[in-house]
């Protein structure tokens, strides 16, 4: 009984110990996961807080950085805004008062005629091609541009002109033009730089694309009296200039600012014809920017100067066309005889493009508009 009364207790004592590891084991199990869990929760709070700091830093930064880049746009964009006024403001200013025509003149060189070989209409490209894709040829373009009291052909969305009034800078007549096979003639547009002296002063060298240019450029281009422009032909300023004297300065000015633009020269007699005409207006400014606002107050003033003369005018300039149109007309039946062209396309390659109702070899089925002036 003694044996086994001490057995009993040391059983309990051997249990109770392995029941106590084990309890302290799963403890140690149940804290270790408890830690692990709370490291990673931590882990994940702080690598979301990283990541959000990283955005909010992004964020700032990319705040910062469009802070700086607004700051650094607007002073740009003031300073491309106060040179766009200034340009504007300096725009303005040249097209009130462009350099003394004097001054532009001494700029151009000063050589002999070339010859003339190789010229013909068609190395300016087509004629009155609409090289500023608005829909109109260039010579309609210059037609609404210069004429007063327009109407339009139907149809044409306002491109072919119809009727209206000149007031030529060139004669100081009042001229109605009236759109038609034997009228249109009566109003032509000139080249002020022919482009045949163009061709044998420079243009030869200038590329294919820019002598269309040259030769569409509104600011080369006036609508005239034809008579006046046929009697000019390709004259440059020691052969021709206009009978309007109030004119003369503002046309040979134009002349020099066509000539600076496009770098053609002028011969000694041209040269010294323009300083005779520009000795009389010493102040006389060379147009700037397009033909419109140049052509306008050129016209303006030139009529303001012979209005008179336009009024005791008036009812022989309207008869002129058809006086001269009955004149040429036996002259152009004799000449048309002896010249014919199966199409356009032959009219351009003999250089004769484009051809008036008075020119030789010109036929209604060429004229497809029945303006008058074929293989426009």
């Amino acid at each position: 009984m003694i044996r086994d009364t001490a057995a009993q207790p040391r059983t309990s004592s051997v249990d109770g110990g392995r029941r106590g590891r084990v309890l302290r084991l799963v403890l140690s199990i149940i804290m270790a996961a408890s830690m692990v869990a709370s490291l990673g929760a931590c882990g994940s709070v702080t690598s979301q807080s990283a990541a959000s700091g990283a955005t909010n830093s992004s964020s700032t930064s990319s705040s910062a950085s469009g802070s700086s880049t607004s700051s650094s746009v607007s002073p740009s964009s003031g300073s491309a805004s106060a040179t766009s006024s200034a340009a504007s403001a300096s725009t303005s200013s040249s097209s009130l008062s462009g350099p003394l025509a004097t001054t532009v003149l001494a700029m151009l060189s000063i050589k002999g005629r070339a010859a003339k070989t190789g010229y013909s209409r068609q190395r300016f490209g087509t004629a009155w091609a609409d090289v500023d894709r608005n829909g109109c040829d260039t010579r309609n373009d210059i037609l609404t541009r210069d004429l007063t009291n327009k109407t339009y052909k139907q149809g044409t969305n306002n491109c072919v002109v119809a009727t209206g009034v000149l007031n030529d800078s060139y004669t100081g007549k009042r001229i109605s033009f009236v759109r038609g096979q034997k009228t249109s003639t009566a109003v032509q547009i000139d080249h002020v730089v022919a482009l045949s002296d163009a061709w044998q002063k420079g243009a030869q060298k200038l590329s294919s694309t820019t002598r269309e240019q040259l030769a569409n450029d509104p600011y080369n281009l006036l609508a005239i009296d034809g008579s006046a422009n046929e009697q000019k032909s390709d004259g440059d300023a020691a052969t021709w200039l206009p009978s309007n004297k109030s004119f003369r300065c503002q046309y040979v000015a134009r002349q020099i600012g066509v000539k600076h633009k496009y770098g053609l020269w002028v011969t000694q007699a041209e040269h010294d014809a323009m300083v005779g005409i520009l000795s009389g207006c010493p102040t006389q400014t060379v147009p700037t920017g397009g033909g419109v606002s140049g052509s306008a107050s050129s016209g303006s003033l030139s009529m303001s100067s012979s209005t008179s003369a336009s009024s005791s005018t008036r009812t022989t300039t309207q008869a002129t066309p058809k006086a001269t149109a009955t004149a040429t007309a036996s002259a152009t039946a004799t000449a048309s005889a002896s010249a014919s062209y199966r199409n356009c396309a032959a009219v351009r390659a003999a250089g004769k493009a484009p051809l008036k109702s008075t020119d030789p070899g010109y036929s209604r089925k060429l004229d497809r508009d029945g303006d008058g002036v074929a293989c426009e």
